[in-house]
């Protein structure tokens, strides 16, 4: 016990000595964190522009793929505004090494929704996957973390069932319809899929949706599994006529 005690005195001094000459910021804000604030501060929780669609099943983004796939609901977590503050969340997220900010907040929102039906009666959670040689320079597909995160809180088992075949040019500056055409062909489910989603109940993850090209693609290449139905569940809703894309 003597010595259990002492080796927690040694990290939480270590854990100060950190705190002092690194201290941990909010994204959002900048202000600094204190010790029992994970990632983003009390305030800038309270104040994220949330979506509340998961509060509306037909909502405007799930409507996006209605005749397209069989869509059961969709929702996102906040609104994204290209150099806003929140956008940082994002950037953290995907280019700055801080996945597990994607986890934790994913585990919150599916926590904070649990009475909404928005979870219920789901099979697997499919998070969009990266392309190998992105995948390799990321070092991780954010998209698989906000899964982990929602099955955190669920106990939905998480299951890669797409591929990246091929890679794509940046979706940055491109309209509705050269997104959609430039995620034609660019996954395709894993063989494996074909007895495991037969009549299953899946929900596709993503950080970000703009216009839904990338997910519609996703939905696409499972579609042959005859699937009972699809949902989508998204970070972050930016909208469509800010056409920044954050894959």
């Amino acid at each position: 016990m003597i010595a259990m005690s002492k080796a927690m005195n040694i990290k939480e001094i270590l854990q100060s000595t950190a705190q002092i000459l690194m201290p941990r910021t909010c994204p959002v804000c900048g202000k600094a964190l204190d010790g029992g604030e994970r990632y983003i501060c009390r305030r800038c929780l309270m104040d994220m522009p949330r979506t509340m669609y998961e509060a509306v099943p037909l909502n405007n983004m799930a409507q996006r793929f209605v005749g397209a796939v069989p869509v059961e609901r969709a929702s996102a977590y906040f609104f994204y505004e290209r150099n806003a503050p929140y956008s940082q969340i994002l950037q953290d997220i995907k280019y700055r090494n801080v996945p597990n900010m994607g986890r934790w907040l994913a585990r919150r929102y599916a926590e904070s929704t649990a009475d909404s039906g928005l979870w219920d009666g789901i099979d697997y959670l499919i998070p969009v996957p990266l392309h190998i040689v992105k995948l390799a320079k990321r070092g991780y597909n954010q998209a698989l973390y906000i899964a982990l995160g929602i099955s955190d809180a669920t106990q939905i088992p998480v299951y890669e069932a797409i591929d990246a075949v091929k890679g794509h040019a940046t979706q940055t500056h491109k309209s509705a319809f050269e997104r959609r055409q430039n995620t034609k062909g660019l996954y395709a489910s894993i063989p494996e899929a074909d007895e495991t989603l037969a009549g299953k109940h899946v929900m596709i993850i993503d950080d970000v949706i703009t216009t839904g090209a990338t997910l519609l693609s996703c939905a696409e290449s499972l579609c042959h599994h005859h699937l009972a139905s699809h949902r989508f569940y998204f970070w972050a809703h930016t909208d469509p006529t800010d056409l920044t894309e954050l894959l």
